[in-house]
Order: structure tokens, then sequence, then C-alpha cells
């Protein structure tokens, strides 16, 4: 008689069953690519995808961003890569980005978009047919909360989206916990990325202090509550964007980028009207992580209170301004 099989770990199961959800659609032989930092979040995806991908004919491979923010980021880049390569990734690639200038973006948007630019240019070359991001849950959460206090807007509360054009994120219904289980079960030692209890970033402090008393003082399950939210809003901010959408384009002055005709825009709902004012901010340069509600509202007095207000000053170094029937958003005149 032989020995009773051992059970999978639950959190095996479900991050598996998650990751052929999000590849369901698509077809044989096409490549994925899994950002891989070497922390727990992106080895568990790893880990799934190495399971999955080969059992739905699909081939995948790993893309190791290098941010060099911190001494020693090369041997942990290669240890990254080897774990994808003992998984079966082909390719892997270990791509080196200059992230240390922060600029306008901060230092964690700088790093952020030097990693998506990493990926899509590894996902080009390599005619990749999706992107794997492994954020979490508790990602989602912690989104969600920098989002309301940062007063950004409904777009913001409603969180990361699954997907996102090439990009995908499959793991938003597990928790960082259960991704560690992944880890465990796999065998894998996952990296500790020493920026993610450093209090000088926004989201670690909310991360190692916020949640945590939210989670004391309110009970458990905050972070599931938050991230529940975010479902609910995204599927309404997705609609109204879409009509904002079509707003922006019938207010948009022909040959005139970053022009708005008042006009059309003053008779519109307030949501529409101040989500085409947020376009064009973001469309001119302004980051979108400092991007505020009350930014949004003070261009939405230059359409809807004028009184002959000099302008409006957003972030990325815009000013916006408007002449009789037209608002305007450019980069602002040093004075």
């Amino acid at each position: 008689m032989t020995g009773r099989r051992d059970r999978l770990p639950p959190a095996v199961a479900r991050a598996r069953w998650l990751l052929r959800r999000s590849l369901s659609d698509l077809s044989p032989d096409d490549l994925v690519l899994v950002g891989l930092s070497g922390g727990a979040d992106s080895l568990a995806l790893a880990a799934a995808t190495g399971f999955v991908a080969p059992r739905a004919g699909l081939r995948w491979g790993a893309v190791v961003v290098d941010h060099r923010l911190q001494p020693g980021s090369e041997p942990v880049a290669a240890e990254a890569a080897d774990q994808a390569r003992a998984l079966g990734a082909d390719p892997v690639r270990v791509e080196r980005v200059d992230a240390t200038r922060a600029g306008l973006l901060g230092p964690e948007g700088s790093a952020r978009a030097a990693r998506l630019a990493a990926l899509r240019r590894v996902a080009a070359e390599t005619a990749a047919a999706a992107v794997l991001l492994a954020h979490t849950r508790d990602d989602q959460a912690e989104t969600v909360l920098l989002g309301l206090a940062r007063g950004s807007g409904p777009r913001s509360l409603a969180g990361m989206a699954s997907r996102t054009g090439l990009v995908r994120r499959p793991l938003l219904d597990l928790t960082r916990a259960e991704a560690r289980q992944v880890c465990a079960a796999a065998g894998l030692t996952p990296w500790t990325d020493p920026h993610n209890a450093d209090p000088a970033y926004a989201r670690s402090r909310v991360r190692t202090e916020v949640l945590p008393v939210l989670e004391k003082q309110l009970g458990p399950g905050v972070a599931d509550a938050l991230a529940r939210t975010a479902d609910l809003l995204r599927a309404d901010a997705d609609l109204l964007d879409r009509l904002a959408d079509e707003l922006f384009a019938a207010v948009a002055v022909p040959g005139e980028p970053g022009a708005l005709d008042v006009g059309a825009m003053a008779t519109a709902p307030a949501a529409l009207r101040r989500r085409v004012l947020r376009s064009a901010a973001l469309a001119a340069g302004a980051p979108a992580t400092d991007l505020t509600a009350g930014h949004v509202a003070e261009l939405d007095r230059l359409v809807t209170d004028w009184h002959g207000q000099v302008g409006v000053d957003l972030p990325g170094r815009l000013r916006a301004s408007r002449d009789g029937g037209v608002l305007r958003v450019a980069a602002a005149v040093a004075r």
C-alpha cells in the first residue's frame, strides 16, 4: 500500500489558480515574463509560473531589474536570476537601470518608472505576450491608503488594476503572508529589501506603522477591506474615465496640445470635467503621485469660477492659466 500523497499547501494552490485565471486568454507558445526582484512576492509568482506556464503550453522567462540603489545590489540580482533559472525560466535577463536621479517623481516613483521601462523594453525585444508583476493584496491596501492620504481622487482609491495593457498582476488576491508560504513550500530563499522597512519612504511607513495601527484599533481585516473598496471603485472609475476620454476629445483645441475649450467643459458634469482637467495635467507632465484633488479643484475654478485669476501652479513645474475661453496647461515660465 502506497503512502498518502502530501497535500498541496493552500497558498500554493491559490497562487496557481490565480495565475491560471490571469493567463487563460493566451495562446500556446506565447511568452510571459515575470518581473523578479528576488523578494518573497516575486519569487512566489515565479514559482507559480514555473508550474502553470508549461502545463498551459506557454513559455516563460524572468526579468530582474537591478536599480543600483544600494551596495550589493548586483549579487542580489544574480541570485534572483539563478533561482529563476532553477525554476525553469528561459530567457532570464538582468537589466541594470539608473534610478538614482529621483527628479520630479521622487525616489519611489523614479525607481518604479525605470523598472517598468526596462520590463517593457525586454518584452518588446522578446515579443512577450504579457509581463507579470507580483503585487499582492497587501500592496493594494497600501496603494489605497496612500491615495486617500494624498487626496488624489477616486482613481487612486481604485488601486492597481489586474491588467493594464501588457502588464498583468495575477496575485492581487493573494496576501503577502501567503506569498511567503509559497516560497517556503518551493524551498526558495527570498531577499528582504531594506527599503521596505525604511521610514524615509511613505509606502514603508504605511506598511510598518499605519496598517498595523489600523488593524490593532479597528480589528483584523482592514487590508482586505481596503482592497475590496478598490475593487468596487474600479468599475465605476473605469466607466467615468471612458466618458471623460470622450469629453476630452471634444474639448481639446485642435492643433494646440494642452489647450481646452472652457465653454464646452463648463456645462459638463463635475465628475467628468475634473477627470478631463486631471488628464490634461498628466498629459502635460504632472507626476500622478503628486497631483492631488486640491490641484484639480483649483483647475476646476478656472473653468467654473473664473474672475481673472492669474493661474494655478501644478506639480512638475507646470502652470495652468485661462485666456478668455481657453484653458492651457504648460511648463511654467520662470519669473
